[in-house]
């Protein structure tokens, strides 16, 4: 059950909104800077296409990783370890964390001189009008609010997007692609105190998207001295450097359009074209489970059904829209198998991308004629773990990028893999300065010797022939010992948006978040990893599947 009222008309004010309200120089009532999402909901849920198809805008955003970006315990956890790592930063550790988690939080606090909080918010105490803007996250009244100003450029990224005042009239614009009738506005004004609909087609650009999505960290020495910028995140910018920016924006995808005209509003409504869901599909789908199994835990607001959904359409467009897998080549020669496994990116970024604890990896079984298992490498136990992977043995160690593969202790892992300023392996993000290894799979068109140094490829995948804009191709040498054929070769390219390590290394940190979050991850773990695409030949070339 949602904690804040449904209130449509202005009769009754949510908690942000009564201490956000100001007065202006000359008595003049302000709007509030921002409201919570409950605000926005009356009017914008109750939506169908014609077809029957609910697009209910609150309804479809309270199960997304957006709407929980304040609750994900992934996140508070990195947050505790991070400040547990670096006592001495803690402060602006919380306040450039808060920026995209907590984002209408932050800006108050940003506004009133402050640096944002993230602890002291949770709990989110309920009537507390700032623990109300933190719990809401990534909401309604914030992207709404976001200025065209700057935007795609430097001086913007980071969370550093530019949110104007309230006007003359102590309105404050919120932002739009269709244009308001005189309705519209005076609904608007009722029901949120004072915010006023602006047409404007900037939101439905990639660039409005870059902001959040390109995060550079300050990497922290052992005495807390600043050792400089790290590209932490950044899919704007891989998406900018391949061929998709000419033809596909983020909202393409991450915000799918309805085909039919249809309304926006639930209250006066007129038929719209072109209208974005608001479902914003990810790669998280092991977060949405998280958040459904630990629901009291954590507070969510999102019913069951609500995250299943989510869920099953994350895994939908992961499975059809992400990627795709061929057997290029296949034959026996001189008792070994050979063949040419090729991968390619459907995605308009590097798959995966952003947060660096994302995986994605080939798991090829070859069997023989009695279908008996002969060669197996990049299969995954329940505990999450990559059982091939050096990785996951040993947190000091990770497998290269591989142009082929001879042995079943040899596993293709598509991954950042981040190195600290002593050169060692690291999950911990203010002490990463480089990437050791990047050979996430490129977008199409991506040009690796091209590519600038915060989107470059690193370790042995920059050298390999193979490697492109048109994805991996990588050669399996099998040796077949005994067996009979004729044999089979099944390639799966399997997805985890959490890999082991980067779960497990915070058991180092004997803190609530970490403990909880490793709690979750261990029991969650046997539904961590999804299918993308699957290929399977054999070597009698009349039995292709």
């Amino acid at each position: 059950m949602a904690k804040r009222s449904l209130c449509l008309g202005g009769a009754a004010l949510s908690a942000g909104m009564i201490a956000a309200l100001v007065s202006g120089a000359a008595g003049q009532v302000v709007a509030p800077r921002f409201q919570t999402s409950d605000r926005c909901m009356p009017c914008h849920n109750n939506l169908s296409t014609r077809g029957g198809e609910d697009i209910s805008m609150g309804l479809a955003w309270r199960p997304t990783m957006m709407a929980n970006a304040a609750r994900d315990p992934y996140w508070q956890a990195s947050v505790r370890r991070e400040s547990m790592e670096h006592p001495g930063a803690q402060g602006g550790i919380e306040d450039e964390c808060s920026i995209c988690h907590m984002p209408m939080a932050r800006h108050e606090a940003a506004g009133a001189g402050r640096k944002g909080a993230v602890f002291a918010h949770l709990g989110f105490v309920p009537g507390n009008p700032q623990d109300a803007l933190a719990e809401d996250g990534v909401s309604c009244a914030l992207c709404h609010q976001i200025s065209r100003d700057k935007l795609g450029t430097r001086e913007t990224f980071v969370g550093r997007f530019i949110i104007g005042g309230p006007s003359a009239a102590g309105e404050r614009e919120i932002f739009g692609p269709y244009a308001p009738e005189a309705g519209h506005a005076r609904v608007m004004a009722s029901s949120t105190g004072g915010f006023r609909p602006v047409e404007s087609p900037h939101l439905g650009e990639s660039e409005a998207c870059a902001s959040c999505h390109t995060l550079y960290t300050h990497s922290l020495g052992p005495g807390g001295e600043d050792l400089g910028e790290f590209p932490e995140q950044v899919p704007y910018e891989e998406w900018a450097h391949s061929a998709y920016r000419k033809v596909l924006g983020c909202q393409a995808c991450h915000m799918p359009a309805v085909k039919e005209e249809t309304a926006v509003s639930s209250v006066l409504g007129v038929p719209r074209s072109r209208v974005s869901r608001h479902t914003f599909p990810g790669g998280n789908f092991f977060m949405n489970g998280i958040l459904n199994r630990n629901r009291y835990e954590l507070g969510v607001e999102a019913s069951p059904d609500e995250f299943a959904a989510s869920a099953q359409k994350t895994l939908a467009q992961l499975q059809s829209e992400s990627a795709r897998i061929a057997v290029s080549s296949l034959e026996v020669r001189s008792g070994r198998l050979e063949a040419e496994v090729a991968v390619e990116n459907l995605a308009g970024h590097k798959l995966p991308t952003a947060y660096p604890s994302r995986r994605v990896w080939l798991h090829v079984t070859v069997r023989d004629g009695g279908n008996r298992k002969v060669f197996e490498s990049g299969a995954v136990d329940p505990s999450g773990r990559i059982p091939d992977n050096d990785n996951d043995a040993d947190a000091s160690r990770y497998e290269p990028h591989y142009t082929e593969i001879r042995s079943a202790g040899e596993v293709q892992i598509y991954e950042p893999i981040l190195g600290d300023g002593g050169g060692a392996v690291t999950t911990g993000l203010l002490r990463a300065v480089r990437y050791l290894k990047d050979n996430r799979i490129l977008p199409r068109g991506f040009d690796k010797q091209k590519a600038g140094k915060t989107i470059a490829v690193a370790g042995r995948a920059l050298e390999d022939p193979d490697f492109t804009g048109s994805g991996d191709r990588v050669r399996y040498s099998v040796d077949l010992g005994n067996a009979k054929g004729p044999f089979t070769l099944e390639a799966e390219l399997l997805y985890q948006p959490i890999g082991f390590r980067w779960a497990v290394n915070l058991k180092d940190f004997d803190a609530e978040e970490p403990r909880r979050f490793v709690r979750y991850y261990e029991a969650a773990a046997g539904s961590s990893s999804a299918l993308l695409a699957r290929v399977k030949m054999g070597t009698d070339r009349n039995k292709i599947f």
